[in-house]
């Protein structure tokens, strides 16, 4: 990613629908975890670092971050926090069962498809006996488009592809589902137009000037998908694939 994307995520992601919703999604998925006290937790590619502030400001986990980007970095650090370091997810410089949880958000793929299995290796290294990795990437390659261009991303996987890779690397897969598969026809609406060449580049950018309440509109759509996990259903499709592994004591 670019130092302009940098900018842009660390404008967007407290407040942005997409950056709202899928934190109150993975808060469903990991509630049991982060209900603990206590906690170490890490944010492995943790991008601006709003996550960090957001998930030590309960029940006192310590976390921690880290990016391979240096300008990623520079606003982790205007945001206050110096629990970061500058590395790549392929060779995470903390010693071996250090943390309780592991957070992976759409950054494995940012990665070259070669690298995945060390990627997944190395958070599960990290790992305490018995903690936990949640793991989010994009879905179907069938959905590539230009926003995963600009965002330099590799590979989209499918929900089984991504938890036999997890299991491969020695994690027991406790829970997986696509998400965003609500607003799934506007999003195939959305990559129609990219391929006729509108609205190129990164979907992660403010709503066109008046359309600023559909805002409100797709968090709410969003959002509802964390209700539906919590009752214990799963989507068939969707822009994303989750994956919430354990690794076994």
């Amino acid at each position: 990613m670019r130092a302009e994307d940098f900018e842009l995520l660390y404008r967007l992601e407290e407040t942005y629908w997409w950056f709202v919703a899928m934190r109150r999604i993975t808060d469903t998925i990991a509630a049991r975890e982060l209900a603990k006290s206590n906690l170490r937790i890490l944010d492995a590619g943790c991008g601006t670092g709003f996550n960090l502030g957001y998930y030590s400001a309960a029940n006192s986990h310590d976390v921690y971050g880290l990016d391979i980007a240096s300008a990623a970095l520079d606003h982790v650090r205007r945001r206050g926090f110096r629990k970061v370091t500058q590395a790549s997810i392929t060779d995470i410089p903390f010693r071996s069962e250090t943390f309780d949880l592991v957070f992976s958000f759409e950054v494995v793929t940012q990665t070259p498809y070669s690298a995945h299995n060390s990627a997944l290796q190395e958070m599960r290294r990290v790992l305490k006996p018995g903690g936990h990795l949640f793991v989010r990437v994009p879905a179907f390659m069938w959905l590539w488009s230009s926003h995963d261009d600009e965002l330099q991303v590799r590979y989209r996987y499918t929900r089984d592809e991504l938890a036999k890779r997890l299991e491969q690397c020695g994690f027991t897969v406790e829970w997986t589902s696509y998400a965003n598969g609500f607003l799934f026809p506007v999003i195939l609406a959305r990559r129609f137009l990219k391929r006729l060449g509108i609205g190129g580049g990164t979907d992660v950018k403010p709503l066109p000037a008046g359309l600023g309440w559909l805002d409100g509109v797709f968090r709410a759509v969003l959002a509802r998908e964390a209700l539906w996990f919590k009752s214990g259903k799963r989507l068939p499709f969707g822009l994303s694939v989750i994956c919430y592994a354990r690794k076994e004591i």
